[in-house]
């Protein structure tokens, strides 16, 4: 069995044999135990739990075996998990990388407001950005593991109030979706406002707050747009990414071949999967919310599909550079800053500086 064991190993450092479920018996049996991001929305309903309930144990043939749950099952706040994690409290983890700026403020210079306007450039900025992400995570959290980045659908916005456009939303009371983009609402002339999730259908009936950022998916499936009249469509508050981890003493536990069939797992059937369904999504959440399409979820809504103009992206760009990026710059160290440059300011072209 040694024998059998360290060809095997070769083997997977040679690249020159996947890690099956026909081969796992040369490994070690291992358990995880799985706290996801929130129970009521697509992500975790339609990925995160179907691939560590699921597909893991079958994939591995039975060698692996998990239990799943969320944070907000749990009774906790996405914000705390990373560090519980990091404790060894928790195993893995997933959950949305701004929750956890207060921890980690290198996490905030993945998902700037509309630094990404599309998919195809939010994915290039964030596999361009993981070894970063995976660096700060390991500082961070006691040598943890990053695993994935995913993103939800475009975090747009929703107002229950009359605009035409990105200007339009200077003087309003929106809920942000995260420091950045707080930031960035109040460079517009808007009041960034913190509010949990689950309260922003009430404030928006109320008259509470104005408006409110989250995924286009995840704002029908929670009934804003029966409180929301005007749907602002680009990535407001960017994309929401959801990152996981592991802590890092069960990481270190784990062999050489199961961390690379892990690792191979989750690129495979959990990242790449999440990253190709996010269109299809973010285009049937808009179809949903505003009944401009086919809606498979229910019965659509009427808000009005706000188009934006070319002056809006002019003067995101201009926020970005002159009020987000170098008030991010300013919480986090000169190392950070220049790998941000090296990674994200090398394809968007803008400079970051503390």
């Amino acid at each position: 069995m040694k024998q059998s064991t360290q060809l095997l190993a070769a083997a997977v450092m040679g690249g020159g044999l996947a890690l099956t479920a026909g081969n796992l018996q040369a490994m070690e049996n291992a358990s995880f135990n799985y706290v996801g991001s929130w129970s009521s929305l697509s992500l975790y309903q339609n990925f995160e739990r179907p691939f560590w309930e699921d597909h893991l144990p079958e994939a591995s043939d039975g060698a692996v075996s998990t239990q799943v749950t969320t944070f907000d099952q749990m009774g906790l706040g996405g914000g705390e998990v990373y560090r519980l994690m990091g404790r060894g409290v928790l195993e893995v983890v997933s959950t949305v990388a701004g929750y956890a700026v207060q921890d980690a403020p290198e996490l905030e210079g993945l998902d700037m407001p509309m630094i990404a306007p599309d998919l195809d450039l939010a994915r290039q900025l964030a596999d361009a950005y993981k070894p970063v992400m995976a660096d700060a995570m390991a500082e961070r959290f006691d040598g943890a593991q990053l695993l994935a980045i995913v993103p939800y659908p475009s975090q747009m916005v929703f107002c229950n109030a009359e605009i035409s456009g990105l200007d339009d939303l200077a003087g309003k009371k929106i809920r942000a979706s995260g420091r950045t983009t707080a930031e960035f609402l109040e460079a517009l002339g808007a009041e960034g406002i913190t509010l949990n999730f689950s309260e922003v259908p009430g404030a928006l009936q109320r008259g509470v707050i104005d408006c409110a950022v989250t995924g286009s998916l995840s704002g029908y499936s929670s009934g804003w747009h029966e409180v929301s009249t005007h749907l602002y469509p680009l990535p407001v508050g960017g994309w929401d990414h959801v990152v996981t981890a592991i802590n890092g003493d069960k990481w270190n536990g784990l062999s050489a071949e199961m961390q690379e069939w892990l690792m191979d797992e989750v690129a495979t059937n959990y990242e790449n999967a999440v990253w190709e369904a996010a269109v299809e999504e973010t285009r049937e959440g808009i179809a949903c919310l505003t009944g401009t399409g086919e809606c498979g979820r229910g019965d659509a809504g009427s808000m009005v599909l706000v188009e934006a103009s070319d002056d809006d992206f002019t003067n995101a760009t201009r926020h970005l550079e002159e009020t987000v990026i170098p008030r991010w710059a300013a919480r986090v160290s000169q190392q950070w800053v220049d790998r941000w440059n090296e990674t994200i300011g090398e394809i968007t072209g803008i400079t970051a500086s503390r």
